[in-house]
């Protein structure tokens, strides 16, 4: 019989047992649970910490018994004989710096509690934590459980004869019926999926819906792959960047135009403010993965098999977006074909926009020139656009003057960094600054004039 899931209480005993320094086996046999089972949680669930050692320098290099290197930073202010191994940016500022791992976090227990030389260590830490753990136990839970539990395979296998019947007034129930081998789920389900907007056929195409006032209702998410946020949380993001200081980021998003229609993939590149806008024809993750297949064909096509695989990841060494349904497909854009690394990917927290604000904020643009739906304009949805269309719209953007760039363009400093052919490939080309226009007559949308009568 399958053992229970670990409880709380079951977490709170391994703290306890490994502060009092027993073996991974000694609290396994009292839980009466594989040890295997116990190393898993304890791995899986450590974190790590920043924590030194009181009155030491928390030098964390391999060479720091024997280094003898001095003045590393030019604005030193010891004096001429102190050794820069007793400085506290020593493993910043040398590039010989090897950092060193306790032998400990690689064997059981993996973890520092109750480790006779934690008060005098200086080295990084890895802390088992009872409430930490169940914490994160629940969170993954909450997330493995959310959405659709579907692929989009299956969706496209019914979705279009379920469109097409119930276009022609018939109802759910007398389609599956009459297609029973299409459907893998059942009819409750299909009824929640068209009330969560995952389908095209929508509430008011059923011949008997009700017509009370629509009530706002939570869309039903569908992620390809429900654990893809493990290991690519926002707190994962920031550990990463912690131990590549330095490393360009860049920022994912997407732009909608109307519901189920026409959408833009836009990947603004820090800290160039440099921002490229895709057309998807629809708001899914094959899309999204489409289009990184699309740059990295058209780079490898440029400068060939290496140098296009060297520019992706120049281009792209590490990527922050939200948590959309289109972008819960992030293996395949992390890797190619053959398994080889391409990039890696992160997300921001739950309605954390702000954690990725520089594309959050360059949207703003691009709404001056596709505004949201008013009653004074014609038409919002993209779906007439083209991508020279859209194309055009990134060039006046980019040559736009910023601020924050210190009144340069992103257009400048992104061809200065890649070169005017990577600009040319995403199809953005330098506007003068007196022909730049950020309103909608730039596509020849018309606003209609506000009636004051």
């Amino acid at each position: 019989m399958k053992k229970p899931r670990l409880t709380e209480d079951d977490r709170l005993s391994i703290e306890v047992g490994l502060r009092c320094r027993k073996t991974v086996y000694a609290i396994a046999k009292l839980l009466s649970r594989p040890a295997r089972t116990i190393m898993r949680e304890i791995r899986s669930r450590a974190i790590e910490s920043n924590k030194g050692a009181a009155y030491r320098v928390s030098n964390r290099c391999i060479h720091r018994m024997d280094c003898q290197k001095m003045h590393i930073c030019a604005h030193c202010l010891y004096d001429e004989n102190r050794h820069c191994r007793f400085c506290r940016q020593c493993n910043s500022h040398c590039d010989d710096f090897v950092e060193y791992i306790c032998t400990r976090l690689s064997r059981p227990p993996y973890v520092c509690n109750g480790c006779a030389e934690e008060k005098k260590c200086v080295l990084r830490k890895r802390f088992y934590i009872h409430s930490v753990a169940q914490k994160d136990y629940r969170k993954r839970l909450v997330e493995t459980r959310r959405g659709a539990n579907i692929t989009e395979a299956e969706v496209l296998k019914f979705d279009e004869t379920l469109y097409n019947l119930t276009e022609q007034g018939q109802s759910i129930h007398a389609v599956m019926v009459c297609h029973d081998d299409l459907f893998s789920v059942n009819e409750k389900t299909i009824y929640r999926y068209v009330n969560g907007g995952l389908l095209h056929t929508k509430r008011h195409d059923l011949p008997r819906a009700c017509t009370l006032k629509p009530r706002k209702a939570k869309s039903v998410e569908h992620k390809v792959d429900t654990k893809c946020r493990i290991g690519r949380t926002y707190t994962d993001y920031l550990r990463f960047i912690e131990q590549n200081p330095g490393l360009p980021v860049t920022e994912m998003d997407t732009v909608e135009g109307v519901k189920g229609g026409k959408v833009f993939l836009t990947l603004m590149f820090m800290p160039y403010g440099f921002m490229v806008a895709l057309l998807l024809s629809a708001k899914t993750s094959a899309n999204v993965t489409e289009a990184f297949a699309m740059i990295l064909r058209q780079l490898t096509v440029r400068f060939g098999d290496a140098g296009g695989f060297e520019m992706f990841a120049r281009l792209f060494p590490v990527i922050l977006t939200d948590n959309g349904t289109e972008f819960s497909a992030p293996s395949r854009i992390e890797t190619d074909a053959e398994g080889n690394c391409l990039t890696q990917i992160y997300y921001c927290d739950p309605n954390s926009a702000f954690q990725k604000a520089h594309v959050e904020r360059n949207h703003e643009l691009i709404r001056n020139i596709l505004p949201k739906g008013t009653p004074y304009l014609e038409s919002t949805s993209f779906d007439a656009l083209t991508q020279t269309d859209v194309d055009l719209v990134m060039s006046h953007v980019n040559s736009y003057i910023r601020k924050s760039l210190k009144d340069r363009t992103p257009y400048d400093l992104f061809t200065k960094a890649f070169g005017t052919q990577v600009a040319e490939l995403f199809g953005i080309r330098a506007i003068p600054a007196d022909d730049i226009v950020l309103k909608p007559s730039l596509l020849g949308i018309v606003q209609k004039t506000r009636n004051l009568d």
